[in-house]
Parts: C-alpha cells; sequence; structure tokens
C-alpha cells in the first residue's frame, strides 16, 4: 500500500470508529463494567485495546496509536502532552541511576537542558558526540552505556546521521537506539529499517499541522514496547481525547500537505542560493548540508524547514530581517501551515564536542503553504532592510 493511501486508511477499524469515517471523540475517565468477568477481561487486555480505564487512552486514542504505529513501522505507540514528554519519557523509561547516555550534539535545545539538569540529578551521565561520527561512535561506548540517541536532522543546523551504521554498532553493544524523527514526520523515512528501536515524533509539529494542538508520540519495536508503554503509563502520561481528534484530521492530509511544504522549501531554498548575502544552505536537500548523502539514501523527501547561513552580519542586522516580514511571523515551533522566521544566536554555546562559528549569523525558515512568490517577495524586501542596516 503507497503512503498516500495508508495515510487516509489507518486507525479506521470499525471497531474504533463504529462505521463512521473519523474516529469519534470519546471522553472518559471512568468505565464501569456488569460483571466481574467483564472487568478481569478489560484488565488482562487493557494494553490491546480494551477500554479499562481513562489514563490508558480509548476509541478515540487507539485508532490514532494504530495509524501512526504502522506508519512508522513499530508495533506500538505511547501518546504524550508534549514532543518534550515524549522524549523525556522515552528516555526515563529505560535509563536510571548509574547509567550512561550517549547524546547527539545538535540535540534539540530542551532535550540537553533535560540531560544536564533533571537526569544529572537522577545520576544518569550523559556524553555527547559530533552528528557525523558514523563508526567512531563505538569509542564512546562504556560499560554502563545504555542508550543512544539521535536526532537527524539536528535542530538548527540540520545535520543527518548515518542512522543505519549507529544503529548496528549500538545493537553489537547492546544499547538502545532512539530517534527523534519529527523532520521526517512518520512518512519521510523508515526508522526502524534503519535499525532505531524507538522512534519519537513531536506530532506538534507536520502530524497536526494546523499549530493548534501540543502532543508527543513514541513508537517502539516489539522488543522494547511492553516497557516503554507500562513506564509512561506510570508517570502518568496521557492526552486529551479532543487534542488527539484534531490530530488525527490533521494526519489525514499529511502527505499533500508535507508534499506542498517540500515543493515551496525547495523554490525558495534554490532562490535564496543565488543571493549574494547567503554562505550556504543547511537544507537536507543540498550538498551543502553535513551528511547531504545519508539523507540521499534515508530519506523519501524532504520538508519546509531548513536554515541558511549568512556570510556577515550582526544582531542589529539580522533583526533588521527578521522583524516588519509581511509573511513570515517570528515563533519557535514549525510543521503549521504557516511560514515562520527565526534569527538564531548562541549555537556555539550549545555545543559540546563540536564548533560552531557564530560570526557568521543563522537564520531558519520554515516555508508554509503560501504562495512560494509572495515569500520570496517578504524575504527579498527583508534582505534590503539586511543590506542598509549593515552599511550603518
Amino acid at each position: 500500500m503507497k503512503k498516500e493511501t495508508q495515510i487516509v486508511s489507518l486507525g479506521r477499524d470499525k471497531k474504533w470508529t463504529k462505521g463512521v469515517i473519523n474516529p469519534p471523540v470519546v471522553r472518559a475517565s471512568t468505565m464501569v463494567f456488569e460483571t466481574m468477568e467483564e472487568m478481569r477481561f478489560a484488565a488482562k487486555n487493557k494494553a490491546n485495546g480494551e477500554m479499562f480505564y481513562g489514563r490508558r487512552g480509548g476509541p478515540t486514542h487507539f485508532a490514532f496509536q494504530a495509524a501512526i504505529a504502522e506508519l512508522e513501522g513499530g508495533v506500538g505507540t505511547a501518546l504524550y502532552p508534549s514532543g518534550s514528554a515524549a522524549i523525556s519519557n522515552a528516555l526515563m523509561s529505560f535509563l536510571k541511576a548509574g547509567d550512561h547516555l550517549l547524546m547527539v550534539d545538535s540535540v534539540y535545545e530542551p532535550t540537553r537542558a533535560l540531560c544536564e539538569s533533571l537526569l544529572a540529578g537522577f545520576g544518569i551521565e550523559t556524553t555527547y558526540y559530533d552528528p557525523l561520527i558514523g563508526a567512531g561512535i563505538k569509542d564512546l561506548i562504556q560499560e554502563n552505556t545504555k542508550v543512544l540517541f539521535l536526532e537527524s536532522p539536528g535542530s538548527v543546523t540540520m545535520e543527518i546521521q548515518d542512522v543505519p551504521t549507529l544503529s548496528k554498532i549500538a545493537h553489537e553493544h547492546g544499547l538502545i537506539v532512539m530517534l527523534d524523527n519529527t523532520w521526517a514526520s512518520p512518512i519521510n523515512s523508515r526508522p526502524f529499517d534503519m535499525g532505531v528501536d524507538i522512534s519519537i515524533q513531536a506530532a506538534t509539529k507536520y502530524i497536526v499541522g494546523h499549530s493548534d494542538v501540543m502532543m508527543g508520540t513514541a513508537t517502539s519495536n516489539e522488543e522494547h514496547w511492553e516497557q516503554l508503554r507500562e513506564n509512561s503509563y506510570l508517570m502518568g502520561q496521557c492526552t486529551s481525547p479532543d487534542d488527539v481528534y484534531l490530530a488525527s484530521r490533521g494526519l489525514r492530509t499529511l502527505g499533500v500537505r508535507m508534499a506542498q511544504h517540500e515543493k515551496n522549501a525547495l523554490q525558495i531554498a534554490n532562490w535564496l542560493v543565488t543571493r549574494p548575502e547567503v554562505d550556504h544552505l543547511r537544507h537536507p536537500a543540498f550538498e551543502s548540508c553535513p551528511g547531504h548523502e545519508f539523507f540521499k539514501r534515508d530519506f523519501s523527501a524532504a520538508n519546509g524547514l531548513f536554515s541558511f547561513v549568512l556570510k556577515e552580519g550582526d544582531v542589529k542586522s539580522v533583526t533588521a530581517l527578521v522583524e516588519n516580514m509581511k509573511h513570515f511571523k517570528m515563533g519557535f515551533s514549525w510543521g503549521g501551515y504557516e511560514s515562520l522566521i527565526l534569527g538564531v544566536f548562541g549555537i556555539d554555546k550549545l555545543r559540546t564536542v563540536t564548533k560552531w562559528d557564530s560570526s557568521k549569523p543563522l537564520i531558519r525558515l520554515h516555508i508554509g503553504l503560501e504562495n512560494s512568490d509572495d515569500l520570496i517577495a517578504d524575504l527579498e524586501a527583508a534582505f534590503e532592510r539586511f543590506n542598509a542596516a549593515l552599511k550603518k
């Protein structure tokens, strides 16, 4: 079955939909039973789609979980109230005091903060590694290393990792491999085919697609599913059925939205290459992006999120560039239908083992579903402001 058909079809089993097109919103904290036998049956099968207690979920949740698990290629999906919650709960489900974690140096800033505060306080040690380390990861594995965490492409700077090689070496040493797979969404890569054990999504982004719901997912292979599911439950993780409904509805248009995001972004990226102000692109589909060869091998398509590096600039000129945009808005998230722009400073302070030249400013764009000609005109005016500010 092709992805476009899967997106429309998955999670629509009649036991959840009762014959209607979309799984209905079922709001419930308490399930009641007529007999002890019914209650025992629900308790025994609570992990297999039987309604047992509200925190375990209901039909709205079960339908969406089944859809995400199958799209990503796993056996089960846990739901969380945000992408960060999915990351923290996945890690805490498998790490304990005295364990060692290998974390990619280009990771999402809140994930780094989690490692350096909460996990460190629990007695869990973190070692950061170069996202392009490849087979060299074996030299960093210790006797107490339990998890290898990947994010590909990396947050903001977009380095693409050699996931199959990293996963292979990790498994040779008994490690669990986790991947923040949000950039690819559930349709533009096959994490489990590359050896990943747990694939994490900030569903807030492309799955929801409309900038109106916070949600995270963690999808596991068979070996680790029960531990992820039960430990997340013990930590009290659950999501609103209303939010799940919106995420499920957003999922149905994921394919067409992603295709348009990619098309618009490539048009704008190709225009940016011609600009004299631009040093290079950090777009995985371009050779100037570190790890581009792995993008070509491991991804089926790109999306709307990428960065570019300027040849020069300071806070004043970058501020002139990103302020007073007509169509681009400043915001920290991405994945919705709208275009966003950020001037990112201090990347060098968020690196432990890799260097970043902060003398060349980085601009991150999320290209939405507007007409790309209008977005290019907006950026053209932004460069005029940027150049004027540089001259002052």
